[in-house]
């Protein structure tokens, strides 16, 4: 998706919103609730005790795929809020995406019969553990904690970020044979109308995905730099 209007904080939030629909998904993860009426960016952001700077940041990843953010900024902006904004965003694929896309799965696997219902389970299940692995294992146990003993001033010598950097998997050819199955080789008769809201449900995800992966190699892996370089 491409910008059509700058960002600014002097932007309203509402209209925003309203010429990006993906962004609504945000404001729960930054702790803003609805009702903010005609304010602008920066009024809401105060209110909510959010750093506007961050996230119009986090705001231009969602909007330009070409957008890349000037890591010399990183020093002036408060980044206190990008850990809980990326723990909030992995509590909502883990407790709420992946069990609605579940449930509605398990009913076309049940309607697949024996052909195709254990290979779209079988792609769906790796789908999963692979995304769970990394976000809910490898990122909540061991890299977020990593940089919360930086941010105390702390530097654990048995890792460092670039380890991060090459721990990043690519999960994009498991997600493409389960659509296959779910858009091109399923019979047509086999809940097509339930396949289609699936089939969008599990794109709309695997965009956030891949949102969510370029905010970690764009913005979290140099400010943790900054953070490792500024210790002794």
């Amino acid at each position: 998706m491409s910008k059509t209007k700058p960002i600014s904080g002097k932007t309203k939030l509402a209209e925003l919103i309203a010429s990006n629909h993906r962004l609504l998904q945000l404001l729960s993860r930054f702790g803003i609730g609805l009702g903010f009426g005609d304010r602008s960016i920066e009024e809401v952001c105060r209110i909510n005790d959010v750093s506007s700077e961050l996230f119009l940041i986090i705001c231009d990843i969602y909007s330009d795929n070409n957008y890349k953010p000037n890591h010399t900024d990183f020093q002036h902006i408060d980044m206190r809020g990008l850990l809980p904004y990326l723990k909030a965003s992995h509590q909502y694929y883990l407790e709420e995406r992946f069990p609605h896309i579940e449930e509605h799965l398990q009913r076309i696997i049940k309607a697949s019969g024996s052909k195709y219902g254990p290979m779209l389970s079988h792609f769906y299940d790796e789908y999963k553990q692979e995304v769970m692995q990394h976000i809910q294992y490898y990122e909540e146990e061991v890299v977020f904690p990593y940089i919360e003993a930086l941010r105390k001033g702390e530097k654990p010598t048995s890792y460092n970020i670039n380890e991060f950097r090459h721990n990043h998997t690519n999960i994009q050819d498991t997600l493409d044979d389960m659509m296959n199955i779910l858009i091109k080789y399923l019979p047509g008769d086999i809940l097509p109308m339930e396949r289609i809201e699936i089939s969008l449900d599990i794109m709309e995800l695997s965009a956030d995905l891949s949102c969510h992966s370029r905010l970690e190699d764009d913005v979290l892996i140099p400010y943790v730099e900054s953070l490792e370089n500024a210790l002794p």
